[in-house]
């Protein structure tokens, strides 16, 4: 079988799934190959290194003309023409048997050109929805700003400024276009990582498409538990370390209420946050957020408890993390993050209960109900070589119905 994964990136979460995946496939006797943009990245530069079994499309200038009429003029998936032509060329040369997309909403792809290619072709495609940006006007994600537009046609977007910023609001235009192209394919089946998802996906103009749920995979060699010298490389002996991690941090991730926690616990807890946006703040040690997963493991299992006080996740990654590391994890009652954990490794309690949180917090530290082999155990629910079989065994049966 012949596969083929399209992503807007090789790295970041989503391009090691697409990544792994690939490894997975070709271990078990298929051929693969991925695709990713060449991307303007604001502020960056951005490497391409080369990547056995990849493809690149399009150019630095051609993402940066993307990037910029995409704001201006609020036409993401619009621009990229001849970058896409080139990746259905080279689609056809490989000749899929199954196209599984990824990401596809950063300024990179020509959406009407991939989706007319996918059509004609009458090719099986999986598409994994890491967010809600398929079945929306503009946005990945509207839990925060409450809105639920995107159920009946979206327009009037309440967060036009948010990623993918556009300065003019055709979220309505956006909207039927998307519906068009995406629901035109004859064989779409889609995956979410969390039921939560699965859920949303169902009130939406896809919900006729069949939707299967796979969580992301954990790579369980990595994050483990770990001993370390974390305690004092800063100055935490004697602390009851309070752990939160985040790629970037804002209140939609819940900087807000980490803020309100470092003033409301007693003397002995410290929070520890991991991540861009964390330093500066009274009580709390910011560390920057680091690529290397065993110096994450270290700083999970060094923690006591994981707190994930995050407004809006499709599942929560770094819940598992946590868990892979024998920490137990307490987290907001919002969208896949309770998924996660189940009653022997941790506690959800209600978003923006800032008082039930520290409760909880305070029981996990006191009390210590949760073992860390329990932990160890949920996660190796997530087991990243698991999950992704569970996707060439989705392949193999969109292939053959």
């Amino acid at each position: 079988m012949k596969i083929a994964q399209i992503n807007i990136a090789t790295n970041g979460s989503t391009g090691k799934i697409m990544r792994g995946i690939a490894e997975v496939a070709e271990a078990r006797g298929h051929l693969t190959h991925t695709y990713s943009p060449v991307r303007f990245v604001r502020g960056e530069k951005a490497a391409f290194p080369a990547l056995k079994g990849h493809t690149y499309w399009g150019s630095r200038l051609e993402s940066f003309w993307h990037y910029y009429g995409g704001t201006l003029l609020g036409r993401n998936g619009l621009f990229s023409r001849r970058g896409t032509k080139h990746l259905v060329k080279e689609l056809k040369r490989f000749g899929p048997d199954v196209v599984h997309l990824h990401n596809l909403h950063a300024y990179c792809l020509h959406l009407p050109t991939l989706f007319r290619y996918l059509k004609t072709e009458q090719l099986p495609v999986v598409w994994t929805l890491h967010d809600c940006w398929a079945f929306t006007g503009n946005c990945p994600h509207f839990v925060v700003a409450n809105c639920e537009r995107w159920k009946t046609g979206c327009h009037h977007c309440p967060q036009p400024k948010t990623y993918p910023k556009m300065y003019v609001d055709t979220s309505k235009k956006m909207y039927r276009l998307k519906k068009h192209l995406f629901t035109a394919l004859h064989n779409l089946t889609l995956v979410t990582p969390s039921a939560w998802l699965k859920n949303l996906a169902g009130q939406s103009f896809l919900a006729s498409c069949p939707v299967r749920v796979i969580q992301n995979g954990l790579d369980l060699s990595v994050f483990t538990p770990t001993e370390s010298d974390v305690r004092a490389q800063y100055g935490l002996h004697g602390k009851k370390i309070v752990l939160g991690v985040a790629a970037g941090w804002s209140d939609r991730k819940g900087l807000d209420v980490f803020v309100d926690l470092a003033k409301r616990l007693p003397d002995d807890y410290r929070v520890v946050l991991v991540g861009a946006g964390a330093g500066g703040h009274e009580h709390i040690t910011g560390i920057p957020r680091t690529e290397d997963g065993r110096e994450l493991a270290a700083l999970y299992t060094a923690a006591d408890v994981f707190v994930n006080p995050t407004r809006e996740e499709v599942l929560g990654m770094v819940n598992v993390e946590a868990l892979a590391c024998g920490t137990p994890v307490v987290t907001f009652r919002t969208g896949g993050s309770p998924e996660t954990i189940d009653t022997t490794c941790g506690s959800v309690v209600a978003v923006d209960d800032v008082d039930a949180l520290q409760r909880e917090i305070l029981r996990i530290c006191e009390q210590s109900p949760y073992s860390a082999e329990a932990c160890v155990r949920r996660a190796a629910q997530f087991d990243r070589h698991d999950r992704f079989l569970d996707y060439i065994q989705l392949y193999e049966k969109v292939v053959t119905q």
